[in-house]
C-alpha cells in the first residue's frame, strides 16, 4: 500500500470533548477514516494522550498539538512510501515517537493513523475490517452497561458501571432482550421517581448511593421484562475501585475499609446476584489485594482494565503474580494496533480472557465492533442501549452477524 495523502482535524467526542479524526487516500484512490476515543477513568500506566492545555480553548483539552503532529512529522514520514502490513507503519510510528509512553506525538494521533492504515489495507485487499484482521471470526457476548456510577456519573453510587450479559448467542437477540430490559428499568426509575438521565456510557444514573440498591433495581427490571436472573441474564460489575482508594483504604458508601473486606463484600454480591465479571476490583497497585481477590474470587472472569491498560509488559507481571483471569482490551491505552495485537496473543495464550472495550468519551467510528469478531476476543463492552455513538457498535455487529 502506498499512502498518497494523510490529514488530521480536531472533532468532539460524545462528552463534547476535542478528539482527533484522521483521513488517509491511498495511490489506488482508497479514502479511509478513523477517529480516537477517550476515557474518564483511566490507569497510570496508559500510553500518554496529548491535550494542548491552551487555557484560551476548549477548557485546555484541546488536540492541535496532536493534530499538527500527524499533519506533518507522521505525514512526511508516511506519504509516498510503499507499506507491505500494519506493523510496519506502526514500528515507524513508534520510532518516529521514541518515547516509552507515546509523549511525544501523543497517542491519539498515532492511534487515529494506525487505525486508519489498517481500514486502508483492509480496503486495499477488498474486506471488511472483521475479515481482514482475522480468520476465526465469533460473535461476542455483550457486556451492557445499563445503570452508571462513579465517574461516569454525578450520583453517589461508587462502583461505576452496571451491566447484563444475555445468555443468547445472537447479537441481535442479545440487543432485543437488553434494549427491553434497558427500558424497563426506566419505567421502574420514573415509578420511584428516580431521575432518568443517562450517565457518559448512555446507562442511567439514578441519584442513589447504594450498591445493593441499584443491583435490586436491575434485578427488578430483569423479572418485570419476563426474564430470569442467571437462566436469560447474568450480572457484571466495573468497579473502578481506584477512584475510590486513597492512602491504602477504600473509601466506599460512607465506610473506610481495607482491601480484603472489599473482597469479601464482593463474594456476598456474586452469591446473591449470580454476578459473573467484576472488573478494576481492587486499585491498579494494589497487588496484594488482587492476589487476594483472583484467589478467593477467580471462579468467576476477574478482569484488569486499568490494572493491565493494554501492555504487554503489564500484562506480563500480572500472570506471573497470578493475578485476574481476563483483561479489558483499549487501543488508545497502548497506542498502535499491532501493540493491543501482542497483548492480545499474550493473554490468550495464557488462558486469559479477552473483552473489547469503548471509551466513556466515545465516537461513532465502529472499529471495536470489527475486533471483537474478527479478532475471536469473546466479550465486548460499549455501553448502554442509548446514546448513538454506543448503539453504533450494536448496530454494526448486527451487520456482520448478517454477513456471518
Amino acid at each position: 500500500m502506498k499512502i498518497k495523502n494523510i490529514k488530521a482535524r480536531e472533532i468532539l467526542d460524545s462528552r463534547g470533548n476535542p478528539t482527533i479524526e484522521v483521513d488517509l487516500i491511498t495511490y489506488n484512490n482508497i479514502a479511509t477514516r478513523a477517529s480516537v476515543p477517550s476515557g474518564a477513568s483511566t490507569g497510570e500506566k496508559e500510553a500518554l494522550e496529548l491535550r494542548d492545555n491552551d487555557h484560551a480553548r476548549f477548557h485546555k483539552r484541546g488536540v492541535l498539538k496532536a493534530v499538527r503532529n500527524v499533519n506533518t512529522t507522521i505525514r512526511e514520514a508516511l506519504i509516498d512510501r510503499e507499506f507491505s502490513d500494519i506493523k510496519q507503519i506502526d514500528e515507524l510510528l513508534i520510532k518516529l515517537d521514541n518515547t516509552s509512553n507515546k509523549s511525544n506525538l501523543g497517542a491519539n494521533a498515532i492511534l487515529g493513523v494506525s487505525l486508519v492504515s489498517l481500514k486502508a489495507f483492509a480496503k486495499e485487499a477488498n474486506q471488511d475490517l472483521y475479515e481482514y484482521v482475522g480468520q476465526k471470526h465469533s460473535i461476542p457476548r455483550a457486556m451492557m452497561n445499563i445503570l452508571n456510577g462513579g465517574m461516569h456519573a454525578d450520583n453517589g453510587l461508587a462502583f461505576q458501571e452496571f451491566m447484563i450479559v444475555i445468555n443468547r448467542d445472537s447479537i441481535k437477540e442479545q440487543v432485543r432482550i437488553g434494549s427491553e430490559i434497558f427500558h424497563t428499568l426506566k419505567s421502574i426509575l420514573k415509578e420511584k421517581k428516580l431521575v432518568t438521565s443517562v450517565g457518559d456510557e448512555g446507562g442511567f444514573a439514578p441519584l442513589i448511593s447504594s450498591t445493593v440498591e441499584a443491583l435490586n433495581l436491575i434485578e427488578s427490571a430483569i423479572i418485570k421484562s419476563g426474564y430470569k436472573l442467571k437462566e436469560d441474564v447474568n450480572l457484571a460489575l466495573d468497579v473502578a475501585a481506584s477512584s475510590f482508594y486513597e492512602n491504602g483504604k477504600y473509601h466506599f458508601e460512607g465506610h473506610e475499609i481495607h482491601g480484603i473486606e472489599l473482597v469479601d463484600f464482593y463474594r456476598k454480591l456474586v452469591e446473591r446476584y449470580n454476578i459473573i465479571s467484576i472488573e478494576d476490583g481492587l486499585d491498579e497497585n494494589d497487588y496484594e489485594g488482587w492476589i487476594y481477590l483472583t484467589e478467593q474470587l477467580g471462579h468467576i472472569q476477574i478482569v484488569g482494565d486499568d490494572l493491565f491498560v493494554t501492555n504487554i509488559s503489564v500484562l506480563k507481571k500480572g500472570i506471573d503474580l497470578k493475578i485476574g483471569n481476563a483483561i479489558l482490551l483499549k487501543p488508545n491505552q497502548i497506542g498502535t494496533y499491532s501493540e493491543m495485537i501482542e497483548t492480545i496473543n499474550l493473554a490468550k495464550e495464557n488462558g486469559y480472557k479477552t473483552i473489547i472495550s469503548h471509551r466513556s468519551g466515545e465516537t461513532e467510528d465502529t472499529y471495536i465492533a470489527d475486533f471483537a469478531v474478527g479478532l475471536d476476543l469473546g466479550q465486548i463492552k460499549t455501553g448502554s442501549l442509548s446514546r448513538t455513538d454506543r448503539v453504533a457498535k450494536y448496530n454494526q455487529l448486527i451487520r456482520i452477524e448478517e454477513k456471518l
